[in-house]
């Protein structure tokens, strides 16, 4: 299983990599690395302001391919696992309610 290192800076950059539309939530990783849809991934997330990453696992749901036509990076969303909902719920909590907000994020 491949592993991804995301270090997340500030709650707007975890607002525009948060995917919010899948069932157990999911995140958006900037990388030049190239997958397939389904590939299993191990990530260690850095939280804004966290002590300790987040150590989760998922899969790829999202491609954006290096060159794609809108501005976003490259890169690819992964859907967490259904056993990082505590993971999902401190997203949630965190973005409060900026979730609600109608501004761009990498993936819709």
């Amino acid at each position: 299983m491949q592993e991804l290192l995301v270090d997340i800076e500030d709650n707007d950059e975890l607002y525009r990599s948060y995917m919010p539309y899948l069932k157990n939530g999911g995140i958006f990783v900037k990388t030049n690395s190239r997958f397939d849809m389904g590939t299993p991934i191990s990530m260690r997330i850095m939280l804004p302001d966290a002590l300790e990453e987040e150590e989760v696992t998922g899969k790829v749901v999202w491609i954006t391919p290096q060159g794609a036509q809108n501005s976003n990076p490259p890169g690819v969303g992964v859907c967490f696992d259904a056993e990082f909902e505590l993971l999902n719920d401190k997203i949630v909590k965190m973005l409060g309610t900026a979730l609600n907000l109608d501004k761009p994020t990498y993936t819709m």
